[in-house]
């Protein structure tokens, strides 16, 4: 063991943990931040310290390191507020705040309050470290809980408003535990009878399905997931937050049900005798709101966090395991079977969605419409891109409309905080340099962080953004439609309608590479400029105001 301080150590420590970026607002542990002078961590200072918890998340889900962010006493409800996404999506983020003195509590000092109770509802452990000395073992803690089980994020609070501790010498060993440097940690294996189980009623059921969520790619499952389905010939889907684990083009893929559906995929789901989910809470989202299947259906659940499994569905068995194992090993427990005439009606639904928005998808409008933006995207983006997508609007129609037919490329989205795409679409590009990142948002979340095109410039971060730009949230023309009872006065616009801004001359000030477009045929040159820009790139494309997603469909 050697001397060092408390600052000196955490260096030491995320080195050894393999993180290479911190995302912060000043000012706190700044003596850490000095001595990484010598450390070959990324040091990235934003604009505000959700985009900085926002930029630690995408960093996170991307490379499936814990991602890591920090803020002093003041901006740390900030940092709290921007943790509720990562927590959400079971995200492993750890950030990293200052607290109060003791002889200052109560006392009414500059700028404080009592921040650390406002982290409980938004991360899986929030520690007080309250001595040097507990430094080194709450560290190692936070990393422990955030990758461990159901992955998600960690705080830690460590004494005096700007972190002072830090400065405190300490004399411990910076000990590695190699499991957690990225999720999963810990890969359990399934009971065999329950294996054996859920394998006997995948092959007695006449009309299965399998539905794979987020807790399928945190375990790389998405091989295991298709090889199951292609041997027992059984119609798949998957969650938005699992969408690149199966081709667009897969004979058995028949897309996202539940809220952010398409059409064809809720009736497949609701046409289903026995629903297998693979690494899902089944939530409010993917089932809207627990009418798809509907009652009675039997559910199959894999998982990894026993807590989850039986919650919201009565299960018929419920299989405690990591994701990959399990289906590997049920994969194996099962007899091949050809394909029956419930595939053939899968496909049929299919068919019929994709001729009923054939139109819709090859429209020339002026100003364009976000089918034929998504169909012109989906054909120019490289295959082995990482897509990063806002909530709403922009994550309904890309679980409708992009369609990609690569294994390669990846996909991560927002659960649901506005404004959350671009930021994570930065920190994702910060843990894959080498790799395309593409953000699709609307306008409306572009706005809510668009002065970190700044940062990502500052940083040379060469991300590039897609801005669905319609001046406007029409995604609250149907919310203030009923709030008027039908009949909207003069003056409903102002709810939910912007100024007309040119994005892209704005990115362009702050030295992005703006692109506007505004005809179809301009995308895929626009998409070949921003990727080989050799800076950040935005590009602005224009769409109707009017145009809507399709809500979820109830059969």
């Amino acid at each position: 063991m050697s001397e060092m301080s408390g600052a000196r150590y955490m260096c030491e420590f995320l080195t050894a943990y393999k993180v290479d970026a911190y995302f912060f607002m000043p000012t706190v542990l700044s003596h850490m931040l000095a001595l990484m002078d010598d450390y070959p961590i990324r040091r990235i200072m934003t604009h505000g310290e959700k985009a900085a918890a926002y930029m630690a998340d995408g960093y996170a889900r991307a490379s499936g390191k814990p991602g890591v962010c920090g803020a002093q006493t003041i901006g740390a409800s900030n940092l709290a507020a921007g943790l509720r996404d990562a927590y959400m999506s079971h995200s492993p983020v750890i950030s990293l705040i200052g607290g109060r003195f003791a002889g200052q509590k109560y006392r009414f000092p500059y700028q404080e309050i009592d921040d650390f109770p406002m982290f409980e509802p938004t991360t899986k452990a929030n520690y007080q470290v309250d001595e040097a000395d507990r430094i080194p073992d709450l560290m190692r803690q936070a990393f422990r809980e955030a990758t461990s089980g159901n992955p998600g994020p960690v705080n830690l609070q460590f004494y005096g408003n700007h972190a002072e501790i830090e400065r405190d010498i300490i004399d411990h060993e910076v000990i590695v535990e190699e499991r957690h440097i990225r999720i999963p940690a810990y890969r359990p294996r399934p009971d065999a009878a329950d294996v054996e189980r859920a394998a006997e009623r995948l092959q007695a059921a006449r009309r299965p399905v399998i539905v794979a969520d987020s807790g399928a790619r945190n375990s790389g499952a998405g091989a295991a997931v298709i090889a199951l389905a292609e041997k027992l010939q059984i119609p798949m889907a998957n969650s938005t937050g699992a969408l690149a684990l199966i081709p667009e083009n897969h004979p058995l893929y028949f897309g996202v049900p539940g809220t952010y559906s398409r059409s064809c995929s809720n009736k497949a789901m609701l046409r289903a005798d026995l629903v297998l989910y693979v690494g899902s809470d089944v939530g409010g989202q993917l089932t809207h709101f627990w009418r798809i299947p509907k009652v009675g259906t039997e559910v199959i659940q894999i998982g990894i966090d026993p807590a989850d499994l039986g919650r919201n569905y009565p299960n018929s068995i419920s299989v405690m395991g990591d994701e990959r194992v399990t289906l590997e090993a049920l994969c194996d427990a099962v007899k091949k079977r050809e394909a029956g005439s419930w595939v053939g009606e899968v496909q049929e639904m299919v068919a019929a969605w994709r001729a009923e928005i054939e139109p819709q998808r090859n429209s020339d409008q002026i100003p364009m419409r976000p089918e034929r933006v998504l169909k012109e995207l989906g054909a120019c983006m490289p295959e082995d891109v990482l897509v990063v997508s806002d909530t709403g609007h922009s994550a309904m129609w890309l679980s409708q409309q992009l369609w990609m037919n690569s294994t390669k490329w990846d996909f991560i989205r927002c659960a649901g905080s506005l404004g959350w795409a671009f930021p994570a679409s930065l920190g994702a590009k910060v843990a894959l340099p080498d790799r395309a990142v593409v953000c699709f948002t609307g306008d409306g979340g572009y706005w809510y962080h668009m002065q970190e095109v700044e940062t990502a410039v500052r940083f040379g971060i060469n991300s590039v953004t897609v801005v669905n730009n319609n001046n406007s949230m029409n995604q609250e023309i149907n919310v203030y439609t009923k709030a008027y009872d039908g009949n909207p006065s003069d003056q409903w616009g102002t709810m939910w309608k912007f100024t007309q801004v040119n994005l892209a001359r704005v990115a362009e000030e702050m030295g992005a590479l703006g692109i506007r477009v505004e005809r179809p045929e301009e995308i895929a040159p626009a998409m070949e400029m921003a990727l080989g820009a050799g800076r950040p790139a935005v590009i602005e494309v224009m769409t109707e105001m009017e145009a809507l997603s399709p809500g979820a469909s109830l059969g």
